[in-house]
């Protein structure tokens, strides 16, 4: 975990992220089976803290997105990848080894299944669970939220979620919308009354489903622990990212509201949604700051999911979209992080809007999916540090050779100046071990700053 000094109050934000970086750099405190294994993790973090710096590192870092690929690539389907802890960790190590990873790989498919099986989740389907066991996890499109709740979510947000969503997400949790409301506990003649509905029977339920779920969380976590402990330990590899949050819209839009229920809000109730996302940053910020403070780094994945060209127009990316999201953005730097913005889609339209927003230099990273990253580097490049882009369809069913020319060209367009990183467009299920190699080998081989 990071610890604030003493002074932290009176540092600036780019202060306190050099302070957050360096935590994360530093080797003290870290254990590593050999000094090679200690040179590489100062070798492989300098390069991310150059090239958020805007600098020119040694190389070209490479950060791909590997989603279920990894346990594809080892033999496992994406039910094991789930259930089957020790064939996870087997796997892992199998493939940061075989392709030379430099960083420990985003393992977004690792999710613990006997969690979600405990717990009756109905916001996702996942392998043996509405979908098949070789097929990945799915979310699911309903409102879990309904209309007229925009009143009690923006009263108290973290309530709702206990009260209303959770009990509605999680079958096994149905018990907790009982609960009144957790102030009654600040007077001891009140406070008993606050357990009472702990003590029925679908409250015991409630508190049991969250007792089984937390055991199995744990060992899961330390199968997590295992794979990329083992791969600092042992090869030297950083973690990236740290910690995590949502743009207030995706928050509402992705498993409260929905996408069709938040299309719909932007008409009917404009001005309530735009109170609820107002709402929902400081806990967003808040997220983003103790989820990454917990793990000793700063870099907060933010997957970016509604904002895209083709779900809204300008205006209403303007409107609705972008200034919310800006204000969390930049709450994660003034208390030191760098937000990690994962663009998915196309963000061609929304390349102006966010180019003024004033976000100081070497503060961000933007990782694009089919947005024109050299346009991209025109009009972001100058404060922000870039990757992305190199095409999922290509990485899947195109030649080697195709791929290594994609990124020969994204290195020559995008690598003059600094502040670039090779990544893959998206979240990786499904290409070629020839591909992906040509990827890798291609940026260590031709990925200097030129």
């Amino acid at each position: 975990m990071f610890v604030r000094p003493d002074n932290w109050s009176k540092l600036t934000a780019a202060e306190r992220r050099q302070a957050r970086l360096a935590g994360w750099m530093s080797t003290e405190g870290r254990e590593f089976s050999s000094p090679e294994a200690k040179e590489t993790y100062t070798r492989h973090a300098q390069r991310v803290a150059d090239i958020i710096a805007l600098k020119k590192p040694d190389q070209v870092p490479i950060l791909p997105f590997i989603g279920g690929y990894f346990g594809a690539y080892g033999g496992l389907t994406p039910y094991e990848v789930m259930y089957e802890y020790d064939k996870f960790v087997a796997v892992y190590r199998k493939f940061v080894v075989d392709f030379g990873c430099e960083y420990s790989i985003f393992s977004g498919a690792f999710n613990p299944g006997r969690v979600f099986d405990i717990l009756g989740y109905k916001a996702y389907m996942w392998p043996g669970h509405g979908v098949a066991k070789d097929r990945n996890f799915q979310v699911v499109e309903e409102e879990f939220m309904r209309a007229d709740e925009y009143d009690e979510l923006i009263a108290d947000p973290e309530a709702f979620y206990l009260r209303r969503y959770m009990p509605r997400v999680f079958s096994s949790l149905a018990g907790l919308q009982i609960l009144p409301p957790i102030w009654a506990t600040m007077e001891m003649p009140m406070a008993g009354a606050f357990f009472v509905p702990l003590g029925l029977p679908e409250g015991q339920k409630a508190l049991q489903a969250l007792m089984d779920a937390g055991k199995e969380a744990f060992q899961w976590v330390l199968a997590l622990e295992q794979a990329e402990g083992g791969a600092l330990k042992e090869l030297g590899l950083p973690r990236l990212p740290g910690g995590f949050t949502k743009a207030p819209f995706d928050w509402l839009g992705d498993t409260l509201r929905g996408t069709a229920g938040i299309m719909f809000d932007m008409f009917r109730q404009p001005q309530k949604l735009l109170a609820a996302l107002d709402r929902l940053v400081p806990i967003a910020i808040r997220l983003g700051v103790e989820t990454a403070t917990a793990q000793n780094n700063p870099f907060v994945f933010i997957p970016l999911h509604k904002g895209a060209d083709d779900f809204m127009s300008d205006k209403n990316f303007r409107k609705f979209y972008w200034p919310s999201h800006r204000a969390v953005t930049q709450g994660l730097i003034d208390e030191g992080m760098v937000p990690w913005q994962f663009v998915e889609g196309q963000y061609n339209e929304r390349l102006d809007v966010i180019a003024e927003s004033g976000f100081p230099a070497g503060s961000t990273y933007w990782n694009f999916d089919q947005t024109d990253i050299v346009q991209a580097k025109k009009k972001i490049g100058k404060w922000g540090a870039i990757g992305g882009n190199v095409s999922g369809a290509v990485l899947y069913a195109g030649t080697p050779e195709q791929v290594s020319d994609q990124c020969k060209k994204m290195i020559d367009d995008c690598g003059a100046d600094g502040g670039f990183a090779m990544a893959t467009a998206l979240v990786l299920d499904h290409t070629t071990p020839a591909n992906l190699k040509a990827m890798f080998e291609t940026t260590k081989s031709y990925g200097k700053y030129r």
